[in-house]
């Protein structure tokens, strides 16, 4: 028979843990998710199967508000800290559990995060599901230095959310696509001001669908050489790019041009 564990007891007697520090009054925190099914949200997953199967900006749009406010479950799996080798065969004598990331072939970071256990499950079964909030688990990301986040990696509906989303959910602001951001728009008008053969611009969505691109029209007297136009094209790229809260908010930026009337 085993024996029972050594009991210990506080400076009063009370029932504690091996610090000393008395049971009474303890609880396991629930981080918010006390009596979590694990299963998802309905309305999130009909969300990404409507933007994967037809990617828009209003789609996106609705992924990203209930996106924000769902619970999202992070993979870790068992990591060998320690291992044996003294044997026919190696052996982990410790391990630790660690956060999931996944690397594409370019070099750029992922973090998975799943609506489901069963979609966690269809991507590996091993692993270990953590609950958190939207906003812990793009924060997460970014201190893996990763630059997006995957939804449902196994699944029909796979979705990648950009880094303009993945901060946004960091930030817990509401997401818009670049080309429709108040705070795009104001930066974009301030790097373009200083250009005087600039006489107006308009933002537009770019292409690929999907992709978060920006397009920044600009229109142009007739007659600029290249060279001109790539200098005033180059330089508005460069004012953009100096602000880090506008960088977080566009995902990738284009320029198209257009002659003046």
């Amino acid at each position: 028979m085993t024996p029972a564990p050594p009991a210990h007891h506080d400076e009063q007697g009370r029932p504690s843990d091996s610090a000393g520090q008395a049971w009474q009054g303890k609880s396991i925190p629930s981080h918010g998710f006390a009596g979590d099914t694990g299963e998802a949200d309905p309305a999130l997953v009909e969300a990404l199967v409507a933007a994967h199967a037809e990617p828009s900006d209003e789609g996106e749009q609705v992924v990203m508000e209930l996106a924000a406010r769902s619970r999202w479950l992070v993979p870790v799996v068992a990591v060998a800290a320690e291992v044996d080798e003294s044997g026919p065969h190696t052996v982990d004598t410790r391990s630790d559990m660690a956060a999931v990331t996944l690397t594409s072939p370019d070099g750029s970071r992922a973090l998975p995060m799943f609506s489901s256990l069963e979609s966690l499950a269809a991507w590996d079964p091993t692993a270990r599901p953590v609950p958190v909030a939207a906003s812990a688990a793009a924060q997460a990301a970014i201190s893996e230095e990763c630059q997006v986040l995957l939804v449902d990696v196994a699944s029909p509906h796979a979705m990648v959310l950009r880094p303009s989303m993945l901060w946004a959910l960091a930030q817990e602001r509401a997401w818009e696509p670049s080309h429709r951001d108040a705070h795009v728009a104001s930066a974009v008008r301030r790097a373009v001001e200083s250009e005087t053969d600039v006489t107006a611009h308009r933002l537009e969505p770019g292409e690929p669908v999907g992709a978060g691109v920006l397009r920044v029209v600009l229109t142009l007297p007739p007659g600029l050489d290249a060279d001109r136009v790539s200098a005033i094209a180059t330089r508005i790229g460069e004012r953009i790019a100096t602000d880090g809260e506008t960088r977080a908010r566009i995902d990738a930026l284009t320029f198209a041009l257009e002659a003046a009337r």
